[in-house]
């Protein structure tokens, strides 16, 4: 019997804000510990990135994914959206807009 718990791997769609909440990043990971700390170091290095341009480094929301494949469709489908539907989104999810980076310290 093939046991469920070899390749079984996790990855994340996520949204982050800026600190007034104002612009949005949707971006894919398997390790969101890791790809908020990346986000951060770019903004302290000012590289030329959208997310360090607009100081973008606050997890406002995520999801879950097993496979690959899945999550990579959901941001492609989120990345899609109009603003007010992310902002529905986000509130479903997070009704106060809280930053939720503390959960991936």
């Amino acid at each position: 019997m093939l046991n469920p718990q070899i390749g079984f791997h996790s990855y994340y769609v996520y949204i982050l804000a800026n600190k007034h909440r104002t612009t949005f990043y949707i971006g894919v990971t398997n390790n969101l510990k890791q790809r908020l700390s990346k986000h951060k170091e770019n903004i302290d290095l000012n590289t030329k990135t959208f997310a360090s341009k607009y100081n973008i480094q606050f997890l406002v929301y995520y999801e879950k994914f097993t496979w690959i494949q899945e999550a990579i469709a959901r941001e492609k489908q989120l990345k899609k959206w109009r603003r007010d539907k992310k902002i529905e989104l986000i509130r479903s999810f997070n009704p106060t807009f809280e930053f939720l980076n503390f959960h991936f310290e």
